[in-house]
C-alpha cells in the first residue's frame, strides 16, 4: 500500500491556473470573429420553414450587405502589450507627414517674405523715382518762373529804352513870354528884366529844356532883321550873364517884319508886325517831364496866351 502524496494536489492546481491564464486570452481572440460572424449569419432552413406560408407569397425584401464593423480584440482597440517599436512604426508616417507640412509651411513663409521684400523694394524705388521726378519738375518750374521774370524785366527795359529814344526829340511848350522893346533899341526895360528873372528862377536845378525865341521888328528889310537879331541877343546875353543859363539851351531866329500866324491858330491870317517884341517859349523834353515836375510857368505879358 502506497503512501498518498499530500503535495500533488496543490501542484496540479497551480499548473491548471497558469494554463487557464494563458489559454483564455488566446481563446477569446480566436473566437471573436466567429462570434461576429454568428451574429451576422443568415437564418437557417428550420427558421425559414417555421415562417407562415403567407410570407412565402409576399415578395422578398431586397437583401442589403451589412457594413462591416471594425474588429476589436479582447482588449478592444487598444493593445496593452504594444512595444516602442510598434508605436514608432505606427507614428512614423504621421511624423513624416507633419515634417513635410512643416517644410511646406516654412517654404511658403519664406516665399511670402521674399515677395513682400521685393514688393517693398519696388514700392521704395518707385517712390524715390516719383520724388526725384517731382523735384525735377519743381526745379524746372522755378527755372521757368525765373526765365519769365527775366523776360518781363527785359521787356520792360526795352519798353523804357524805346520810350527814352522816342522822347529824346519830343518837346512840349511849358510857358511863353512876350518881351517888348522901345523902337529898335535892344535895351531891356525893367518889366522885361522882371519877366526874364522869373523865367530863370523856374529853370534852377532842372534839365531837359530849351529856350526858343522869335524876334520881330516893324522895320522893313534888312534893317528889321538886324533890329530883331539885336533884341534876341540882348535877352540871351542877360540870361547867360545874370542867371548862368547855358548858351546851348537857347535858340533864336530874327524874323524882322515877317508876318506870322498867331500861336495855336493856324487858320488865322498872318498878323502885321507893329511893335518890336521877342516871343520867348520854354520847351521841355518829355523825359524830363516824367522825371521831374514841370517848371513853373512864368507870367506872360498882357494879351499873351498861356498853354
Amino acid at each position: 500500500m502506497q503512501t498518498p502524496n499530500h503535495f500533488s494536489f496543490p501542484r496540479h492546481f497551480a499548473v491548471l491556473a497558469l494554463a487557464s491564464a494563458i489559454a483564455i486570452p488566446v481563446w477569446a481572440q480566436q473566437n471573436q470573429p466567429s462570434d461576429t460572424n454568428s451574429q451576422q449569419a443568415p437564418p437557417t432552413a428550420t427558421d425559414s420553414q417555421s415562417a407562415p406560408s403567407s410570407a412565402a407569397e409576399q415578395p422578398s425584401p431586397t437583401f442589403t450587405q451589412p457594413v462591416s464593423q471594425p474588429k476589436e480584440g479582447f482588449w478592444g482597440r487598444v493593445n496593452p502589450f504594444a512595444t516602442k517599436k510598434w508605436v514608432k512604426r505606427s507614428t512614423d508616417p504621421i511624423n513624416d507627414r507633419l515634417s513635410e507640412l512643416d517644410s511646406v509651411n516654412a517654404r511658403n513663409a519664406q516665399d511670402i517674405k521674399d515677395v513682400d521684400a521685393r514688393a517693398q523694394a519696388g514700392i521704395l524705388k518707385a517712390q524715390n523715382s516719383a520724388d526725384a521726378a517731382n523735384q525735377t519738375a519743381n526745379t524746372a518750374n522755378q527755372q521757368a518762373l525765373n526765365a519769365n521774370n527775366t523776360a518781363q524785366q527785359a521787356s520792360g527795359h526795352v519798353d523804357h529804352l524805346n520810350s527814352t529814344v522816342n522822347g529824346l526829340d519830343q518837346y512840349k511848350q511849358a510857358s511863353d513870354l512876350q518881351i517888348k522893346f522901345r523902337g529898335g533899341s535892344p535895351a531891356l526895360t525893367a518889366d522885361a528884366r522882371a519877366q526874364l528873372d522869373q523865367l530863370a528862377a523856374s529853370l534852377t536845378g532842372r534839365d531837359g529844356y530849351i529856350v526858343e525865341m522869335e524876334s520881330h521888328s516893324p522895320a522893313a528889310g534888312g534893317t528889321g532883321i538886324q533890329y530883331s537879331q539885336r533884341m534876341a541877343e540882348s535877352i540871351e546875353r542877360y540870361l547867360v550873364a545874370e542867371h548862368q543859363i547855358p548858351v546851348y539851351r537857347m535858340h533864336y531866329v530874327a524874323l524882322g517884319n515877317a508876318q506870322v500866324a498867331s500861336t495855336g491858330d493856324q487858320d488865322q491870317k498872318p498878323v502885321r508886325v507893329r511893335t518890336s517884341t521877342v516871343h520867348v517859349m520854354l520847351m521841355e523834353n518829355s523825359l524830363a517831364a516824367q522825371a521831374d515836375a514841370p517848371p513853373q510857368s512864368a507870367p506872360a505879358a498882357a494879351g499873351t496866351e498861356q498853354p
